[in-house]
């Protein structure tokens, strides 16, 4: 099957020579072509271009426009414009039920810490997780993916974390394994069984790290249930020792690094991160002189959570000095019942203009190729490229690709096509 989309306004971050992911000042060109046309083959993008360039026989004019009768459905844009899907590389999106009570505590003002020290946050997921059914999981899962997809999102990551035993985390990493098979949407599946000590492992919480290393690990890989490996590196969780070990131990196995660090704290987790070639380091709220220095020259995507800084009235991450410094970005909506009850990817793109003083530009970037990077998707997503999947989504009328960030709360995706099938 072949889709022509014609009469394109303008198309978004359309690479000639496909990037991995953009840094520092790169980050504010956007490749754009106006007046476009694109058409793509099977899961693939196969050509795109000027409405009044020829890509040689058929010429992408009256001629080809008229051909569906060879397999070609045509979708006239009418003016509207095209962007590569949204790629959410940092979620938590498979969960047993809302967390809204503890929602009202923060109101109050309880902090995060305070809650978890009393048996919510995490461990109250956790909870909720082990009575939960796969197939409860399943079906709650399917709804919020079904939700971002229609916002524009085509590719997600997905963490475990709410099991922390042995039997719940392998329950929910097949829990993914079977997202997987029934949605088209594109998703990469982390072990995180650090991310929060257990309640029966309180005051014991080495003990905790070994099982994590000797059983959990192993078990994980057995099954092929993930591709990365994440800790919790932060304070009042898992120290950079103990992170170090479970990462040293995932490497073992295959399972390279994406951690959460520096969001409660400068707690070294980004110099972890590094030290074992994480493909990336996430929150990132505590962030100096020290972390920038040490993410320079380095393989790791600076991973930035807006949606979970927003919720919990933290300090925005100092994108700016990062972009300064030559950095790359990367933005994801860290969905999750507890500090992210979003994964909404157009909201985040608008917080990384008003929160982080991002330009548009630099905001399309990290919610696109640079998030699909964060992934290790970047050959394949995150932009509008010859070769790569045919994963976009064509807006509702708007003036400029500026309006996206600007006009924040209304959905502004209109058809969404993933693998090269209109979805939407």
């Amino acid at each position: 099957m072949a889709i022509l989309i014609k009469n394109i306004k303008e198309l978004i971050l359309a690479e000639n020579i496909p990037r991995l992911k953009v840094s520092g000042k790169d980050l504010s060109r956007l490749p754009t072509i106006k007046n476009a046309w694109l058409l793509t083959e099977g899961d693939r993008i196969i050509d795109f271009g000027e409405e009044k360039q020829g890509r040689g026989s058929p010429v992408p004019g009256e001629n080809l426009f008229s051909r569906d009768e060879d397999g070609i459905t045509i979708i006239d844009a009418k003016g509207r414009m095209v962007f590569p899907s949204f790629c959410d590389s940092h979620t938590h999106l498979v969960y047993a039920g809302s967390r809204e009570i503890e929602y009202t505590d923060k109101i109050k003002g309880m902090s995060y810490e305070e809650i978890a020290r009393r048996g919510g946050g995490i461990l109250n997921s956790a909870r909720r997780l082990h009575d939960a059914t796969e197939d409860m999981l399943v079906e709650q899962a399917l709804v919020r993916l079904n939700e971002i997809a229609c916002l524009g999102t085509g590719a997600v990551e997905i963490k475990s974390g709410y099991g922390l035993s042995l039997e719940d985390e392998l329950k929910m990493l097949r829990v993914i394994r079977k997202l997987k098979q029934l949605t088209p949407l594109t998703i990469v599946p982390t072990f995180l069984a650090a991310h929060a000590v257990p309640e029966k492992y309180r005051g014991r919480q080495a003990d905790f790290v070994e099982l994590v290393i000797t059983e959990m690990i192993p078990a994980v890989a057995s099954e092929n249930l993930a591709e990365y490996i994440d800790v919790f590196c932060d304070r009042g969780f898992f120290t950079v020792n103990e992170t170090e070990r479970i990462l040293e131990a995932g490497l073992k196995y295959g399972l390279r690094p994406k951690i959460h660090a520096n969001e409660l704290d400068y707690s070294g987790g980004v110099q972890a991160g590094i030290k074992y070639n994480a493909l990336s380091v996430d929150h990132l709220e505590f962030v100096g002189d020290a972390e920038i220095d040490a993410l320079q020259n380095t393989e790791t995507m600076p991973t930035v959570l807006p949606g979970a800084a927003f919720f919990l009235g933290m300090i925005c991450s100092p994108v700016r000095s990062m972009i300064d410094a030559g950095l790359p970005i990367a933005m994801a909506s860290d969905f999750n019942p507890g500090s992210s009850p979003s994964g909404n990817m157009q909201f985040v793109l608008s917080l990384a203009c008003i929160k982080y003083k991002m330009l548009p530009e630099e905001a399309i970037h990290a919610v696109t190729l640079n998030s699909a990077y964060a992934m290790g998707l970047s050959a394949e997503y995150g932009s509008i490229a010859r070769g790569k999947k045919a994963n976009m989504f064509i807006t509702t009328p708007i003036p400029t690709y500026e309006f996206m960030p600007y006009s924040f709360g209304s959905n502004k995706v209109e058809t969404v096509i993933l693998n090269g099938k209109v979805i939407r």
